[in-house]
């Protein structure tokens, strides 16, 4: 188990293939709403792979915004969550962070996935909100 930055255009496309399985077709997404213009390997965000037995099977992403690294997009194939692999993404995320003089990171958590962020150091930081028709809560923490 291992994530590492996206440096390819095969990558990123991994990438992508992995946030389009679980987030349009698993959790309804639209998908237009799924790509932005942070999907490109331009610096402005830096996106990464988390492998499980060498196959690529999650991803995030983290961007400077306001003074925190916002971390985002983060997903694993269903088949593979339960390994620890959510957190060997969110330690790599904020390493980018780190790297980008980020001293503090936010990101939108999914209300079941609240506890998650909690034990990895994070702190509810709003109420819930809808974000493609799936609660949400603001969640931050200094690094």
């Amino acid at each position: 188990m291992e994530a590492k930055k996206i440096t390819t255009l095969d990558e990123l496309e991994q990438a992508l293939h992995i946030r389009r399985k679980v987030f349009v077709e698993e959790q309804g997404v639209p998908l237009e709403d799924e790509y932005d213009e942070f999907d490109k390997l331009d610096g402005k965000c830096d996106h990464i792979l988390v492998y499980y037995n060498g196959e690529a099977v999650g991803t995030g992403r983290v961007r400077s915004v306001e003074g925190y690294g916002k971390l985002e997009r983060i997903c694993i194939l269903q088949e593979y969550r339960k390994f620890g692999l959510g957190k060997i993404i969110i330690t790599k995320l904020e390493e980018l962070a780190a790297d980008r003089k980020d001293i503090k990171v936010k990101l939108h958590g999914q209300t079941h996935a609240e506890g998650f962020y909690q034990k990895l150091g994070y702190e509810t930081s709003s109420d819930v909100f809808m974000e493609d028709g799936i609660p949400h809560v603001l969640m931050t923490k200094s690094i």
